[in-house]
């Protein structure tokens, strides 16, 4: 395995071989260990593994315009109907993020400037 996205790709198509079910909580939960793995390893991470771990969060949370303090699972659970259909937003969003005008990020500190009218959630 090269790299994170080609693991989730995997994940994607069969998620029980992998994480046991379909659910977001249980992919996040595989992929901090699979982080912390790799960095017991010494593997260091590729720059889009990097933009994955660090901007994933705050983009999530501008496109839903949620201030929060949960993970980035936590908020597809609360967007979504059920857990199924979480987990399969996560793809769809990975995508966007995955091709995203990077020009747009915002610095997490400033983040909670840019979403002062926003929903908050626990």
């Amino acid at each position: 395995m090269s790299n994170i996205f080609e693991l989730l790709e995997k994940i994607e198509q069969k998620p029980g071989l992998y994480i046991g079910t379909a659910s977001v909580t249980a992919l996040r939960q595989f992929l901090v260990g699979y982080k912390f793995a790799r960095q017991e390893m010494g593997i260091l991470p590729t720059e889009e593994e990097l933009d994955f771990y660090q901007e994933f969060q705050p983009w999530l949370q501008i496109h839903f315009s949620i201030q929060t303090v949960n993970s980035w699972d936590t908020i597809l659970l609360f967007k979504s109907v059920e857990g199924k259909a979480a987990f399969a937003s996560f793809f769809r969003l990975l995508e966007k993020f995955r091709n995203r005008d990077k020009s747009q990020d915002i610095d997490p500190i400033l983040l909670n400037q840019r979403v002062k009218e926003t929903e908050k959630i626990a």
